[in-house]
């Protein structure tokens, strides 16, 4: 595929090159895994605990990029409020990964463009800089009911992240230059064929070799049988992070998160994170579905 011309010649793609500190940063790694997503639709929402598990015991095979879809899948047009609140409570309640529905009820979202531009803004300081962005925009959204049309939501996210410049994030929320780059998301979306959220692509290293696209939401063993079609060899399991550092790296993770990542159940989860708590290293933040934890050790 060619490049877009916002993209450059280590990215490739407008979409979030991942950052893996749980392994030793390699020059080249044999696959590539493009994951289209629309920051409002909570199945995509519901992707990040099987991400976070594919990257700590299979990232040293892989490099992932973000792009962003053009149409809000979860929200088709005939679906009154009312329906796509019950889609909402639904999807939290089967995934494990709570979205609160209200927000269609009580501060209803008609558009996902504002939202959209204010990821490749923020990505336009860094692709990790952008991960962590969408990654709480989504919180603000699914969990607080925020509504991300709002410009001032979009600042208060910014603010929440470091490193981030809010005065360059303000400008570049109005640039053109998030506005190409959301355009070459949008355009290698179309070029791909991507009809639903999330999908996941993965490439491997010979070019004559098609990408292998993975259209829903499955168990983590779909996605590792993937990887191994696309590197004609099992890959290698790497040891999984301390709990602790886990913890620390993300900041604010679900108990599906870390059920998923470490293969514990919900209450397994709950006992590892009571002991957590009293030793100050987590905190409790109690969501309409489920719990999150939030580091401060």
């Amino acid at each position: 595929m060619e490049l877009c011309e916002c993209s450059d010649d280590d990215t490739g793609l407008c979409g979030c090159d991942d950052q893996d500190s749980n392994h030793p940063k390699e020059n080249k790694k044999p696959l590539e895994i493009y994951t289209f997503v629309d920051p409002l639709c909570p199945e995509c929402w519901a992707l990040e605990p099987i991400l976070k598990k594919l990257k700590m015991y299979y990232g040293n095979y892989f490099k992932i990029r973000y792009l962003i879809g053009g149409k809000l899948q979860c929200c088709k047009e005939k679906k009154s409020n009312k329906d796509l609140a019950q889609s909402w409570e639904k999807t939290a309640s089967r995934t494990g990964m709570s979205c609160d529905g209200d927000l269609w009820l009580e501060n209803p979202i008609s558009t996902p463009f504002a939202a959209s531009i204010s990821i490749k803004a923020a990505e336009l300081q860094g692709k990790l800089i952008g991960i962590k962005y969408l990654r709480k925009l989504r919180e603000v959204l699914f969990l607080n009911k925020q509504n991300i049309e709002d410009e001032n939501v979009l600042i208060e996210c910014a603010q929440n992240i470091e490193g981030l410049d809010i005065e360059e994030f303000k400008e570049d929320l109005q640039s053109e230059g998030a506005v190409k780059a959301l355009q070459c998301d949008l355009k290698t979306t179309k070029e791909m064929s991507v009809e639903y959220f999330p999908t996941i692509v993965v490439f491997n290293d010979n070019f004559e070799d098609e990408g292998l696209m993975v259209p829903g939401l499955y168990d983590f063993d779909v996605y590792v049988n993937v990887l191994e079609q696309m590197l004609n060899e099992q890959p290698k399991k790497s040891s999984p992070m301390f709990l602790e550092d886990f913890l620390k790296e993300y900041s604010f993770v679900a108990s599906k998160e870390i059920a998923v990542v470490y293969d514990l159940t919900i209450e397994e989860v709950e006992k590892e994170m009571k002991k957590l708590v009293l030793r100050q290293i987590v905190e409790r933040v109690p969501v309409k579905y489920g719990t999150f934890w939030r580091y401060i050790g």
